[in-house]
């Protein structure tokens, strides 16, 4: 890993058109983050509880019955935006996945950092009797070590840290921490009790105390992500043309996977495992926006949390009892993932 990051020319970017089917990038955002508000809304006044739309609304402004305004206030609200900070992060992280390794069927997943988190947690759990708050620190540290143990695999031998080399190896140690972390929770009861409701990710329960340990990790990752677009079109070329421009591929791609750790890791402390959303955000985005990076990071800045906050609506009205967000997200994910498989280009990669 060498060299420093130096803004590559505008040849870089691909060359896709303002233009996407008459309707233009500027306008597809707009309404994409009128969805974004009008779901942000929803989350307020859907959910457990027989409250009117006017209740709702009294108590978001500390009026009215004081259960409902508790319920508003310290339940809806931050689990709402909490939804919608996940995402952020999850969608941001499967763009920037996608673009280090030129690999459309990427997902954060497969170089595993979540396992990774849910391994540190649970590790924390059994080990040294972490709870609550403590498992931010403990998924962030298992979320840089997964990814640090698949970076460092990954990278020996001829041809140095490949995105296909990456990818297999990120593999293999999700499934080896995976494994692990389920021994743990058997062998432990009493942790797979205080832990089992982040075995799929759920944001019931979930408050102001996630939201603000989440905010800080995901902001820094955003910032770092944010930083790498230009440097992403120019991957997209290819290694060799990419430093040929002057482009220093193995700083970019380090900088990538600290930007993606950091935000899986938030996630998944604040939630638990979350599947398929860096699979499926990038693709919708690069649907209406093209292959652009400058375009596809920021754009899925916000369909992100539109997946995150409607899967949670869903969860929360289609069963008398609420469903992990988790199940919604994966039974929308699993089909999608199928199609793409099937088609022409995934089935060239």
């Amino acid at each position: 890993m060498t060299g420093t990051l130096n803004a590559p020319g505008p040849s870089t970017a691909p060359a896709s058109p303002q233009r996407r089917g008459g309707v233009t990038r500027s306008a597809v955002t707009f309404g994409l983050l009128a969805v974004l508000v009008l779901l942000l809304l929803l989350g307020l006044f859907i959910g457990s509880g027989d409250f009117t739309i006017s209740q709702a609304w009294n108590a978001l402004w500390g009026n009215g019955d004081p259960t409902t305004v508790t319920i508003i206030r310290n339940d809806r609200i931050p689990r709402t935006l909490l939804a919608a900070l996940v995402g952020v992060a999850l969608g941001v992280a499967g763009a920037v996945m996608q673009g280090i390794t030129r690999n459309p069927l990427a997902d954060p997943g497969i170089l595993g950092v979540n396992a990774g988190a849910y391994f540190a947690m649970v590790l924390g759990s059994v080990a040294f009797g972490a709870a609550g708050a403590d498992y931010t620190w403990w998924a962030l540290a298992g979320a840089f070590g997964a990814a640090v143990l698949v970076y460092f695999v990954g990278s020996r031998g001829l041809g140095g840290a490949s995105p296909a080399k990456l990818v297999l190896t990120g593999v293999a140690v999700a499934s080896i921490l995976s494994g692990t972390a389920f021994a743990l929770t058997m062998i432990h009861p009493k942790s797979f009790d205080a832990i089992r409701g982040l075995l799929i990710g759920t944001l019931d329960g979930r408050g102001w105390d996630q939201l603000k340990l989440a905010w800080i990790p995901v902001l820094v990752g955003l910032v770092l992500a944010l930083a790498l677009v230009g440097y992403l079109n120019a991957l997209a070329l290819g290694d060799d043309r990419a430093a040929a421009l002057g482009v220093p591929v193995g700083t970019v791609r380090t900088a990538g996977f600290v930007s993606l750790t950091v935000l899986c890791g938030a996630a998944t402390a604040a939630i638990g495992p979350i599947t398929f959303v860096g699979l499926m955000v990038p693709h919708a985005v690069r649907m209406f926006v093209g292959p652009d990076n400058r375009w596809v990071i920021p754009v899925s800045m916000c369909v992100g949390p539109i997946v995150m906050v409607g899967s949670d609506l869903i969860a929360r009205v289609a069963t008398s009892s609420e469903l992990p967000v988790g199940m919604v997200t994966a039974f929308l994910g699993a089909p999608l993932l199928i199609w793409l498989a099937r088609r022409e280009t995934g089935a060239q990669l």
